[in-house]
């Protein structure tokens, strides 16, 4: 793996954990209790912003084409996975491995 892929990918994890950990702070639970979810939130976030064509767009083309009568062209469904999507699915996949262990009660709860 090149070099500039390798520091995306750390960049783009640093700042996950730094939005995740003012998420938790925010909520005044642990860090790795909200990780799962951010982490979805931001594997399935880039993954939709990532990607081209779909349902949306054709929804987009269908509304267009009723209020002017043109017809458009559809694309084609693409996704551009790149460094930054990969390190949001590492995140994810970290976060999911917590939320397990939390709800086996290996990790255990926060004291109050």
């Amino acid at each position: 793996m090149k070099t500039k892929n390798l520091m995306i990918m750390l960049i783009t994890l640093i700042v996950e954990v730094i939005i995740t950990y003012y998420i938790a702070s925010f909520f005044s639970v642990r860090l790795i209790e909200v990780m799962f979810f951010t982490g979805i939130f931001f594997a399935g976030g880039i993954y939709y912003f990532s990607s081209g064509g779909g349902a949306m767009s054709r929804l987009f083309n269908a509304q267009v084409s009723g209020q002017t009568g043109l017809i458009q062209q559809s694309e084609r469904f693409t996704v551009k996975v790149g460094p930054v999507f990969w390190a949001s699915v590492v995140f994810f996949l970290v976060g999911l491995v917590f939320f397990i262990l939390l709800i086996m009660g290996v990790i255990p709860p926060q004291d109050m």
